[in-house]
């Protein structure tokens, strides 16, 4: 509620006079008095009528609060960065800290008697409402040189070469690879393009929906998932990366026995022309579990040797020793992977190769070909097969305490082994 006062040295029936109601209120008189040598204070004391009606008073400092706080959040709505996609476009929301002066809060006398000479003076508009239409044409020249205003013709999504559900088609890998190109990787192309995007997004997920029952029977400890709870987001993070372009070039989905997210190790799916590839595995894992791993590899690296040894495996991914020049090649390689020996370890000890690994993944590739053939799924569903034990083998190893009394008798197997 805003009220307009003007204050003299004129008597208090004169004072009257001067107060200009904006919203017709109960009857309210202004009394001023002197004080401290002849110097002027305000005091502005509130009838209220017998009907005890004191609904939606509110001091004119909390109306000016609520002003700038209006302007904060028009100002933040207009960072990109903080709207949603479907929102891109959407005005900011005012009003919700305005309904509030309506409450029927009662002020004290104190309080108002501070917020009288910050009220609005007398005159033909509010100086909050000129502020605020000022604040916003200043919004608005600022939202044009953002870009927040897209003009151009919007792309229909393609009307042909569409595909069954759990299949990948030719227009999701064009899409693809048009992101690719930085001049297309901004917000105004992507809005543009949004409804190509729609349909390839749907094609992913329909994917996603139809490989989860073919995964859970390659590994029946994968849970069914809806896709929104395995898919990942085509929005980068770019918070802490130099790379400012917003959108990622690929589509990707990660399963493990708590979704998307957990300590587990996952299984790992990303579409992206002339770069499609599964990996499976723990990315970083974190300290406790990559020590009870360290823990469980130097009390006895033989289960973690069988793993990577099998000839299946060796077939998808290598060899299970270092590459010499350092490539990637089975879970070695990686560029997390330590150059010396970990802290506590012996340079010498014979497991090293397996101790410098901050990483326990495997990737293998996929070609356009591949990724476009009716019966991918298929191929996913015999390559995630191969790679379960290892997936298991590592979910032991990060949540399981080595067992001395096994790690004995693994390291007695593999001394009769040796003289062998």
């Amino acid at each position: 509620m805003v009220r307009k006062m003007k204050t003299s040295d004129k008597t208090s029936d004169d004072d009257d006079n001067e107060i200009e109601e904006v919203i017709s209120r109960p009857t309210r008189r202004a009394k001023v008095s002197q004080q401290n040598g002849g110097k002027r204070k305000q005091e502005l004391k509130v009838a209220v009528d017998s009907d005890g009606d004191d609904s939606g008073e509110a001091s004119d400092a909390y109306v000016n609060e609520a002003a700038e706080d209006d302007e904060e959040s028009d100002r933040v709505s207009l960072d990109s960065d903080a709207l949603d996609d479907s929102d891109f476009d959407a005005p900011a929301k005012r009003g919700s800290k305005r309904k509030r002066a309506s409450t029927g809060v009662k002020a004290s006398p104190k309080k108002l008697s501070r917020s009288a000479p910050s009220s609005p003076k007398k005159g033909k508009g509010s100086p909050v409402k000129k502020r605020r239409k000022a604040s916003t044409d200043d919004e608005d020249e600022e939202e044009l040189a953002d870009g927040q205003e897209f003009v151009g013709t919007v792309v229909q999504a393609p009307k042909t070469g569409l595909v069954p559900p759990g299949q990948i088609s030719q227009n999701t890998l064009n899409f693809l690879r048009q992101l690719q190109n930085p001049t297309h990787n901004d917000r105004i192309w992507f809005k543009l393009h949004e409804p190509v995007f729609r349909q390839a997004e749907k094609e992913w997920k329909d994917f996603i929906d139809e490989f989860t029952p073919l995964l859970t029977e390659a590994d029946p400890q994968i849970p069914v998932l809806p896709p929104n709870d395995v898919v990942h987001r085509i929005y980068r993070d770019v918070r802490f990366s130099n790379d400012k372009t917003p959108y990622k070039t690929n589509f990707s989905a990660s399963f493990s026995r708590s979704g998307r997210k957990g300590i587990f190790a996952v299984y790992h799916l990303s579409v992206k022309p002339e770069g499609s590839l599964m990996a499976a595995g723990a990315w970083c894992p974190g300290k406790n579990e990559l020590q009870t791993i360290r823990n469980n590899i130097t009390r006895s690296s033989r289960r973690m040797r069988e793993l990577i040894s099998a000839p299946a495996f060796v077939e998808l991914f290598g060899e299970p020793k270092p590459h010499p020049k350092g490539q990637r090649r089975s879970i070695f390689g990686m560029d997390d992977e330590l150059k010396v020996a970990p802290k506590g370890v012996d340079k010498n000890h014979k497991d090293i190769d397996l101790l410098k690994c901050r990483t326990f993944a495997v990737v293998h590739r996929f070609t356009d070909e591949q990724v476009l053939d009716p019966n991918f799924k298929e191929e996913l569903k015999r390559i995630f097969t191969i790679v379960q034990p290892f997936v298991h083998g590592l979910n032991d190893m990060m949540t399981v305490a080595p067992d001395d009394s096994a790690s004995e008798a693994g390291e007695a197997d593999e001394g009769e082994e040796a003289d062998d």
